[in-house]
């Protein structure tokens, strides 16, 4: 990789391409004023909406992209949409100013990460029955009393007693991040140009140009899906779900085209390394791998074993891929926090070194410091005091270490007390690399949760306390990012940190209730157990 360019590069040509948001000439209105019932209700409709595809994509892809455009640009055209036809029976309603749109924004990015971050795809699956079976009763280690099959009551009041914690964790810190570091938050800042440029005459066309585009595709995908659910074949015979494009040898071994518009979605939306890497991993596991350890069938496995079996091929399946992911994990985490170290360390040294006389070069870097003094007064203003940020903390600490006890026995409270310890510093280490990298590695660090306190409980129990444990920290280490990512985009749109974090309240409090209920409805409502 290349040398990183410094902070004040990168936001130098951001803050000058967003003359019209500083130049003054608007009002920027109070932070209550921000808040609506029109954004709350377009929040809700379309925190649903994305917690409903998010649990799609998690269920069958795995990767979930980041969906925080998508949602300043529907988030527009569903409040315009509100505003025109209360028009047309003649009632005025309040203007549509960037700062709703950004409030709207943040509440659905709040809604839809908990279903990522609460790992409704990843650790409550794996404290279910059907797991336990698929792994095998006579396996080593798979206890029947690690059974802990989700339902609707616990679920929710554990996503309610640990999900708010990563809203209070970093919050004290939204200004070290976003004004000292000037850490860039790709998808925040990409997001933040998008609501910047819907605010203008011409925005406003090319947002309605963006919104039809966007419903052509979703009709073509619906049509082609229902065209497909008629010709699909039964079971793993061939049909439009398993179309054996590249001959019939290459179908046995899983190389065939189901035509699904998700996966090509997923494509269409990833940068192109993902796409190589997955299917050069693609490529490399089901053409070699996979069929090579076939042939060594009754020498590294028995060779009457099932598909499913962890003792058999299966397991070679699970735990080489779960290897990798784990191991470039590690090391993402620990370049990371190198860079964090490094930061901080140049930063301090650069204020240090800052000349007692700072002479303007030109108009043009007169104009950029009037835009970012602008920007920084704004973001300061409204400001979340410190101890209401600690003092949250420390309660929803207090009131979780008690409760989640209670749901997992397995996980005692000072366990529990030890995650919420190490979590902040995690925390930080992950929403400063989300700012230079743009990639939330929250699962990461529940992989790494879930190794540390599953060997700390050991055989007795440390199944459910290392994934219970392990969705704890994933849920702390996700908010704070998605909160820092969203702090980004309301700094460069003049959008108060105190609407944007009340917003995040609110959206949090959605994504533990509607992503429960999804989740259930998507799996059969066999969660319905309360």
């Amino acid at each position: 990789m290349g040398s990183e360019p410094d902070a004040a590069e990168l936001n130098g040509p951001l803050l000058a391409r967003v003359p019209a948001v500083v130049a003054g000439e608007e009002v920027v209105p109070p932070w209550r004023e921000q808040l609506t019932v029109r954004g709350i209700v377009v929040s809700a409709i379309l925190g649903v909406l994305f917690c409903l595809i998010t649990h799609r994509l998690n269920l069958t892809v795995g990767i979930i992209p980041s969906l925080n455009v998508a949602a300043g640009l529907l988030g527009y055209f569903l409040a315009r949409t509100w505003k025109a036809a209360l028009a047309r029976f003649g009632i005025v309603s309040k203007p549509f100013t960037r700062q709703e749109n950004t409030v709207i924004q943040t509440c659905v990015v709040a809604c839809y990460g908990l279903a990522f971050g609460g790992g409704f795809g990843s650790y409550m699956l794996a404290m279910d029955q059907k797991t336990y079976e698929l792994i095998g009763a006579d396996y080593p280690g798979n206890r029947a009393e690690d059974v802990k099959n989700p339902s609707l009551s616990w679920m929710m009041g554990f996503m309610f007693v640990v999900s708010f914690l990563g809203l209070f964790s970093l919050v004290a810190l939204r200004k070290v991040m976003v004004i000292d570091y000037k850490l860039t938050y790709p998808s925040g800042t990409a997001t933040a140009m998008l609501i910047n440029s819907f605010h203008t005459t011409s925005g406003a066309e090319l947002a309605e140009k963006q919104v039809s585009c966007l419903g052509k595709y979703l009709s073509i995908s619906f049509i082609w899906n229902l065209f497909k659910w008629f010709f699909s074949g039964v079971g793993d015979s061939c049909g439009f779900d398993n179309f054996p494009s590249l001959g019939l040898a290459a179908f046995k071994n899983t190389f065939y085209f189901d035509f699904s518009p998700t996966y090509i979605g997923c494509g269409l939306i990833c940068s192109h390394i993902v796409n190589c890497s997955t299917l050069l991993g693609a490529i490399i596991s089901w053409s070699f791998l996979w069929p090579y350890i076939t042939t060594k069938a009754g020498e590294w496995y028995p060779a009457d074993l099932g598909s499913n079996d962890f003792k058999g091929l299966y397991g070679y399946k699970v735990f080489i891929p779960v290897s990798v992911i784990l191991g470039d994990g590690i090391y993402n985490i620990i370049k990371i926090i190198y860079a964090t170290i490094k930061e901080i360390v140049n930063t301090r040294s650069k204020e240090g070194r800052l000349p007692l006389v700072w002479v303007q070069d030109d108009d043009g870097s007169s104009k950029l410091s009037s835009e970012e003094k602008l920007l920084n007064e704004v973001f300061v203003k409204d400001s979340i005091p410190p101890w209401l940020a600690g003092s949250g903390y420390v309660g929803l600490a207090a009131i979780s270490t008690a409760t989640v006890p209670m749901m997992f026995p397995q996980l005692k409270w000072y366990l529990v007390l030890s995650a919420y310890v190490v979590a902040p510093l995690l925390a930080f280490c992950n929403s400063y690399g989300t700012g230079l990298t743009d990639w939330n590695l929250a699962s990461t660090y529940g992989k790494i949760g879930l190794f540390i306190f599953a060997s700390w409980v050991g055989q007795h129990g440390g199944v459910i306390a290392g994934l219970a444990a392990s969705g704890v920290m994933m849920s702390i280490v996700s908010t704070a990012a998605d909160l820092m990512q969203d702090f980004k985009t309301g700094y460069l749109t003049l959008s108060s940190p105190r609407s944007m974090f009340v917003s995040q309240l609110i959206g949090t409090a959605l994504g533990c209730h509607c992503s429960s209920h999804l989740l259930a409805l998507l799996d059969g409502l066999r969660y319905w157990q309360s």
